[in-house]
């Protein structure tokens, strides 16, 4: 969606550290000597300077996923994350005869772990370096809008590959407080990750959707990968022979048992937050993106499902897309529904309009805050002219073969140009990446449901009014009714990129021979490509302007907070992050009081027999015969299963460690409450809450129910009786 793209954040120049507080706020770990006495006050016993080496213990255990967060927790590279975020990775190694995503999988020794895939990585933090100067010179040379976007992007291919000239590792520019910061950040790229542990569905995603965002809680979402590198120690792609990675630091399980009002801390990756968004931005948002978006999700959810009753081998291929649709389209609907609870509108729009004010009242020191918010508006309306067309044109090209023989094109285009001219993945530092993107294809694509797919999608581009047709589409599809969509999915059957062997072949094609092509996929992506260099062309010269408008902008409204004693953070960017609070219930719109920790009883009160909430049996007899393992919480007279506390994530976050005071492994975030969703946008710190598993109760499954004793061994925690 068009606002995850926002670098939305405000400055932290003066901000004073009492203003800080526990729960709202994902600091940047620059700002740890700024929070350092809240963090105390909150009740951290660690020293705050220890969080501030974040390659050191704990910090230097927390790494990223690419969309996710994880941990070591061991020193043979043993990775702790969420069962949804190993989802991919389980979907991927299942096959109808062995459904991985319902019966689990449990390695017996490291020789049986399978690959996670050709794209699982794992990213450990080396470094962070401040390029603001340097950046921020080269958008102010440029002689035009299309002009500063090329030289953000020429400086920022300059600064990877140098930061990159060591083998191994992988570098990302990070754009801070919507361009008045960016930092360089370097990660060792572990390239091969394997599955080791994933509990049984019946498990990992007790409750599936019905209880997704919901409290009370009962999922036990975890589940663990191992890095390996190669013999000498250095990242490598998967090989038989490669062994474990050895990280400098791991998480150590708590000691402690966890309660309500007590400190805990995460350190993760949350991906996008938009608390600093314009008005009209939240309002395009809320009226169109998340409503028309969702919808779609929920009829391709439809689709699919339908035809996964019928093929078997469809509802595997394509179960961990319609889980990413459907966490999505709930996701928006609670959003909407905390949007209207709190009537976010209305706040989003006085506080614009307070900020205004104040920039009014400075006279001419706030005139180019308020000409860049101005323009700001004007690019937005601009985009929005043509939502429609950008939405459904770009879910077409990159829906299965189409979206193959797009990427195969466009790399041909890219490859005849010097690498550091080329497009951002499309370079040779993108190569290995690209190709598993190809193979593992395979393991997400059945032809006929691709079919049904591109006949969705058609039949939305042919409803688009005229303004918004693209001619060079309108001229492959030779017509606007069923029988022109028909005749193209007939011809589109014939294609050969169904084909891995034939898609990796075309990795290495030359532009000449896509355009002399018969392959109808091949022919449509040599169609439209010169409009999608038009669109994207467009879409930077429009980020060109808004890489001097937004800077000036969000500068004045971090002055305007300072000026009231608002605490200022920056809004999430995918870079690494800390919240902090405590454990802590809730009280519901209905005025229901919520209890902080839900028990195991409650998980086999849930259960019916039929998913989502078919615990196993071995489950429900371990639970009927009080069989606690040695887990129980002397409080609650059970074994704790989720428990709820007011940190302040976001998607990303998902898999992060929660930490006590002491920096031990309490849990895994893995959710938030339904009234929290709408938080992305404007926090509400009475009804926000985070929910996690309780590591007491990964312990239990992995005694109890699923037993792993090798990998319970390796945590350093014998199993109890």
């Amino acid at each position: 969606m068009r606002y995850t793209i926002l670098a939305a954040a405000v400055a932290v120049a003066g901000l004073a550290a009492g203003h800080a507080r526990a729960g709202e706020g994902m600091w940047v770990p620059q700002q740890l000597p700024e929070i350092a006495k809240p963090l105390k006050k909150a009740g951290l016993r660690l020293d705050p300077k220890q969080l501030a080496d974040l390659t050191g213990d704990p910090m230097g255990a927390v790494v990223s996923l690419g969309g996710c967060t994880a941990s070591f927790v061991s020193p043979q590279g043993l990775v702790a994350t969420n069962h949804h975020c190993a989802y991919g990775a389980i979907q991927l190694n299942s096959t109808p005869e062995r459904n991985l995503m319902k019966e689990g999988f449990n390695a017996a020794s490291q020789a049986e772990e399978v690959s996670a895939g050709p794209n699982a990585r794992i990213y450990v933090l080396d470094s962070i370096q401040d390029v603001t100067a340097q950046v921020q010179a080269a958008i102010a040379a440029a002689p035009d809008a299309l002009g500063r976007t090329q030289a953000l992007e020429s400086l920022e291919k300059r600064l990877v590959a140098d930061c990159e000239r060591d083998p191994g590792f992988r570098c990302r520019l990070y754009s801070f407080f919507g361009g008045n910061t960016y930092r360089l950040f370097r990660n060792l790229e572990i390239q091969d990750v394997r599955l080791v542990y994933a509990p049984p569905g019946s498990v990992g995603n007790y409750g599936g959707e019905i209880d997704n965002w919901m409290w009370p809680r009962h999922t036990g979402d975890f589940s663990f990968y191992r890095a390996y590198v190669g013999k000498d120690g250095k990242p490598a792609p998967y090989a038989a022979d490669n062994v474990p990675y050895r990280p400098k630091h791991w998480l150590k399980l708590a000691d402690k048992p966890l309660g309500a009002g007590d400190f805990v801390m995460v350190a993760g990756y949350p991906g996008r937050t938009a608390r600093y968004a314009l008005a009209e931005e939240f309002d395009e948002t809320a009226n169109w993106t998340y409503p028309t978006v969702g919808g779609h999700y929920k009829k391709l959810v439809a689709l699919v499902e339908a035809e996964g009753k019928k093929n078997p081998d469809i509802a595997v291929k394509y179960a961990s897309t319609v889980r990413g649709w459907q966490n999505a389209m709930k996701n928006y609907d609670g959003q909407l529904e905390g949007f209207k609870r709190i009537d976010a509108a209305a706040k989003k729009q006085a506080e614009e309009t307070a900020v205004l004010e104040w920039l009014r009242k400075q006279g001419p020191k706030g005139e180019a805050a308020l000409a860049a918010h101005a323009g700001l508006v004007a690019l937005d309306e601009a985009a929005r002219a043509h939502r429609d067309r950008d939405l459904v044109f770009g879910q077409l090209r990159s829906t299965g073969v189409l979206g193959a023989a797009t990427q195969l094109y466009r790399l041909s285009i890219e490859r005849a140009k010097p690498d550091a001219e080329r497009e951002q993945g499309y370079q040779q530092r993108d190569m290995s990446t690209f190709e598993g993107g190809m193979r593992q294809m395979e393991r997400r694509y059945v032809p006929a449901m691709d079919r049904e797919l591109q006949a969705y999608w058609l039949r939305e581009y042919v409803k688009l009014p005229p303004p918004q047709r693209i001619a060079a589409l309108d001229r492959w599809l030779g017509g606007g009714d069923e029988k022109a969509i028909q005749r193209a999915l007939d011809k589109l059957a014939k294609t050969r990129l169904g084909s891995t062997e034939q898609r990796l072949k075309l990795m290495n094609a030359g532009r000449a021979e896509f355009e002399k092509s018969k392959d109808p996929a091949i022919q449509f992506a040599v169609a439209v490509m010169p409009t999608v260099l038009q669109l994207e062309r467009e879409g930077k010269a429009r980020a060109g302007d808004a890489l001097l408008a937004r800077p000036v902008y969000l500068q004045a409204l971090a002055d305007y907070k300072k000026s009231r004693g608002e605490s200022v953070y920056p809004d999430a960017n995918s870079s690494l992050r800390i919240t902090f609070g405590k454990v802590t219930g809730y009280t519901k719109t209905d005025g229901s009081k919520q209890a902080p920790f839900t028990r195991l009883e409650e998980v086999a009160a849930k259960a019916t027999g039929q998913e989502p909430f078919d615990a196993p049996q071995a489950l429900l007899d371990a639970i009927a015969a009080k069989d606690y393992a040695g887990l129980a919480d002397k409080r609650l007279g059970t074994v704790p299963v989720n428990f709820l506390s007011d940190l302040d994530i976001t998607g990303g976050n998902s898999g992060s460690p929660v930490l006590d005071a002491q920096g031990r492994l309490v849990g895994l975030a893995f959710d938030g409450n339904w009234e929290s969703v709408s938080s992305n946008w404007v926090f509400d710190p009475a009804m926000t809450r985070m929910i996690a598993v309780d590591q007491r109760y990964m312990r239990w499954i992995m005694q109890k129910v699923y037993p792993a004793p090798r990998l319970l061994q390796e945590l350093g925690v014998a199993p109890r009786q």
